[in-house]
This record gives C-alpha cells, sequence and structure tokens, in this order.
C-alpha cells in the first residue's frame, strides 16, 4: 500500500521559511516523478513543482519560483520542498503526490497525472 505523509508544515511570518518533507513507502520512490501541489481556502488545487525521477529536472510554478525548491533523496524514499521568502498568498495545505505511471519520461504538472497523494500539510503565513 502506498503512503505519503507530510511534515514540516506551520505557522510562520511572512519572510520566513519552512521545509516541508515527504515520507514515501509502499513504492520505489526512484521510479516516480514527484510532485507538489497546494489548495488555498476557497480555491482549486495548484501545482507547485515537480521532480523527476532521480531529479535531474525540475518544474517551478511561476508563483513560487526561486522562493521554492524542490528535490529528492531516493535513498531515505523522501523528498523535500524548501520554501524561502513566504508571503501570505502562500497559505494553503500543500500535498505530496507521486506520478500515476512509474518510469515517465517527462515530468507532468498536471494534478490527474499523479496517482498517489498525501493527507497535506497546512502552512500558513501571517503578514
Amino acid at each position: 500500500q502506498v503512503q505519503l505523509v507530510e511534515s514540516g508544515g506551520g505557522l510562520v511570518q511572512a519572510g520566513g521559511s519552512l521545509r516541508l518533507s515527504c515520507a514515501a513507502s509502499g513504492l520505489t520512490l526512484r521510479s516516480y516523478a514527484m510532485g507538489w501541489f497546494r489548495q488555498a481556502p476557497g480555491k482549486d488545487r495548484e501545482f507547485v513543482e515537480a521532480i523527476s525521477r532521480i531529479g535531474v529536472s525540475t518544474v517551478d510554478a511561476d508563483s513560487v519560483k526561486g522562493r521554492f525548491t524542490i528535490y529528492r533523496d531516493n535513498a531515505k524514499n523522501m523528498v523535500y520542498l524548501p520554501m524561502n521568502s513566504l508571503k501570505p498568498e502562500d497559505t494553503a495545505v500543500y500535498y505530496c503526490a507521486a506520478d500515476l505511471s512509474p518510469f515517465r519520461g517527462v515530468v507532468t504538472i498536471a494534478s490527474y497525472e499523479y496517482g498517489y497523494w498525501g493527507q497535506g500539510a497546512q502552512v500558513t503565513v501571517s503578514s
């Protein structure tokens, strides 16, 4: 059974930093591209960042470019999302997700392409 468990969320002031972690089990992590998505109250879930299976390629949403940097440690079955220069508009529940298809050759930003999801971690940025 695949499980993705996020941790590291919390309350931080604007300009501060957090690092989200995603612990994966039940799958061979190096076979899957991974992504982070977020959902703010009253809004649709949106793409944040994604990383290829061995971390060679990453894709960032424009809203977080230069502030967030996804990376992974396949040996530890972990994916991370360091978040710097946080803004109140970054407030959301953040979800870790694994690609629906193992060995996909490209990194996708479409949520429907991700088949496994964590329970989410709340990030709140105060102004």
